[in-house]
């Protein structure tokens, strides 16, 4: 058995939903497992002494919309730029994806739902109600999922999650991380099923 991808992002990056239908084709091709490994973005940044993107120099803001318009046109995947709910707070959508992984539940639908949401449907992944609704359309118990996302165990997984991020040197989200080696950016996909193929 291969060793697992080691998934960092976070439910509300551009980023994570541009790459993530590339990411779970790679693993499938490669039969490889995904860990899912939601962190706290802003810690991370905190500590990596990144600004939030609204606080960074204009010519930083607009040349990110340029890449996020270049790679939703490679990837063929509609993208607002200007999403009416962002930033949002993506902790319940996180630690739902961690109780999911929790309970043995493949999380891929469950997080490409919540990442087009923000990114493709102008929705607030911040809303309860909007994560239960998008449970509940994979047929799960939404209100008992939802339970176990506020629970102290899943916050402590979570808050491990962000602590393992910082003590391996991330930089950002979605990082993927493959027998020790990162590969921060979903435009490094393609490096990464180039590992794989090794």
């Amino acid at each position: 058995m291969k060793t697992a991808i080691e998934y960092y992002f976070t439910s509300l990056s551009p980023y994570a939903y541009l790459g993530h239908h590339a990411l779970t084709a790679i693993a499938a091709e490669h039969h490889t497992a995904i860990d899912y490994k939601p962190i706290k973005l802003g810690k991370l940044f905190a500590e990596r002494s990144v600004l939030p993107v609204k606080q960074r120099p204009q010519a930083r803001q607009d040349y990110r919309l340029i890449e996020l318009a270049r790679w939703s046109k490679k990837r063929q995947l509609p993208l607002n730029l200007h999403p009416a709910f962002f930033p949002a707070d993506p902790s319940l959508a996180d630690r739902c994806t961690i109780v999911l992984q929790q309970m043995g539940q493949d999380p891929s639908e469950f997080v490409v739902n919540v990442l087009a949401a923000c990114w493709s449907k102008d929705q607030n992944i911040a809303d309860v109600a909007l994560i239960a609704q998008i449970l509940a359309s994979m047929q799960l118990d939404a209100d008992k999922v939802i339970e176990q996302a506020s629970s102290s165990e899943i916050e402590a997984i979570y808050e491990a999650n962000t602590t393992a991020a910082i003590e391996k040197g991330l930089l950002g989200v979605p990082t993927y991380v493959y027998q020790d080696e990162p590969f921060w950016g979903q435009d490094r996909l393609e490096l990464l099923n180039d590992k794989l193929t090794e």
